[in-house]
C-alpha cells in the first residue's frame, strides 16, 4: 500500500540502485508504463518508498521486490524463504522499514529496506486456515494489521522515531459497532488519518467502508449513497480523497470522502486496458501504481506479472 499520507516523501538514495529522485514529477509522462515483476512472483502487496523506488511483496514465498519507478529495472532486495508470506506491504520513513503482513503464518514481518536484512518477526496470531493477515498501515505511533478471517485487527504500538518493540507489545483488537464478519474475506486494505486515531477499512465480502477508532475498535459505516465497492482490496488516501481498488472488478473506485468520514461519494472509476485483477496501490508524483496480483490466471513458476502506472 503505499502509502503515509501523514509525512512528506523524502528523496534520499537506495543502495546505489536510485540516483536523486527529482522534486519535479512534470515529465512523468516518459516513466514506464509497466514494471515487470520476477516471473511465478505471485504479488499482492505494494508500497513506495524513499524517493522513486517501488517494493512489491512475494506470496510465494514473503520476498520482496525493488523496482526504479523511472526506469523500470529491478532486483530482489529480500530473497524467498520457504514457510514465508508477504501479502500488504507499508512503510516507514523514519527508519527505512518495510512492513510485510504475513497472510495464515499469522506473522509480521519487519526489514531494512536499505540491505534486505530482517529486523523483527511479530507472531500475531496462530497460523492456519482460521486467519489470513491481509493489509497493514504504519503511523506515527503503532502499525495496524488487518485479518481478513477473524473480526479482528493487530495494533503494533512504535516507539519515538517508529523504534520497534518487543513481540510481547502485540494487542489484538475486536472490531465492534456495525462490522460485519462475512465468510471469505471481510477485513481488507487498511488506511489512516493524518493524526492517527481513525482507521478506514474495506470489508471486500460485503462491498463496504468502515471508519474505524484505533484504540477501541468501534466500526461506523460509511455511507456511500448505495454504491458497493465489493471485492475492496487495497486503499490509498489522499487529503480526503480515497482510492479502492477492485481487484476482479478490474477497476480502482476513486471516493470524496466528507471531513467526518461519516460519508463519502463515488466520483470517478479508473481503469486500464493493462489491469489484471490488481490487489493494491501505491503513489508517487501524480501517478499511481497499481500491481496485477491475477488471481483469476493459474499460477505457475513461468507467470509473469507487473505493476502498471496510471495517472487519474
Amino acid at each position: 500500500m503505499r502509502r503515509f499520507s501523514w509525512m512528506v516523501f523524502g528523496v534520499l538514495a537506495f543502495m546505489g540502485l536510485l540516483a536523486q529522485a527529482p522534486r519535479d514529477v512534470r515529465a512523468a509522462q516518459t516513466w514506464p508504463e509497466v514494471i515487470a515483476l520476477p516471473n511465478g512472483w505471485l504479488p499482492e502487496g505494494v508500497v513506495t518508498g524513499r524517493g522513486p523506488v517501488i517494493y512489491s511483496g512475494s506470496r510465494a514465498n514473503g520476498a520482496i521486490y525493488a523496482a526504479d519507478l523511472r526506469t523500470g529495472q529491478g532486483t530482489i532486495l529480500v530473497p524467498g524463504q520457504a514457510g514465508r508470506v508477504a501479502v500488504g506491504l507499508s512503510f516507514d520513513q523514519r527508519t527505512n522499514y518495510i512492513f510485510a503482513a504475513g497472510g495464515a503464518t499469522g506473522k509480521l514481518n519487519v526489514y531494512d529496506a536499505g540491505t534486505g536484512a530482517l529486523v523483527q518477526e511479530y507472531t500475531l496470531t496462530a497460523p492456519g486456515a482460521t486467519t489470513f493477515l491481509n493489509d497493514v498501515i504504519v503511523t506515527r505511533d503503532a502499525a495496524y494489521v488487518t485479518d481478513s478471517r477473524q473480526p479482528v485487527y493487530y495494533r503494533l504500538p512504535l516507539g519515538p522515531g517508529g523504534r520497534l518493540p518487543a513481540p510481547a507489545a502485540v494487542e489484538a483488537i475486536p472490531l465492534s459497532g456495525d462490522w460485519q464478519q462475512l465468510p471469505g474475506n471481510s477485513a481488507n486494505g487498511i488506511e489512516v488519518t493524518p493524526n492517527g486515531k481513525t482507521l478506514i477499512v474495506v470489508n471486500s465480502a460485503e462491498g463496504a467502508l468502515y471508519r474505524v477508532d484505533a484504540r477501541t475498535g468501534e466500526a461506523t459505516r460509511i455511507d456511500l449513497g448505495g454504491a458497493s465497492v465489493i471485492n475492496g482490496d487495497g486503499l490509498l488516501l489522499q487529503g480526503r480523497t480515497l482510492y479502492v481498488v477492485q481487484n476482479r472488478l478490474n477497476q480502482i473506485a476513486v471516493i470524496e470522502l466528507a471531513p467526518n468520514l461519516l460519508s463519502g461519494d463515488v466520483v470517478e472509476l479508473i481503469t486500464s486496458p493493462l489491469f489484471d485483477v490488481p490487489s493494491t496501490i501505491a503513489s508517487f508524483g501524480n501517478a499511481l501504481y497499481a500491481v496485477n496480483a491475477r488471481f483469476t490466471t493459474p499460477a505457475t513458476p513461468t507467470t509473469p506479472y507487473n505493476i502498471v502506472r496510471v495517472v487519474p
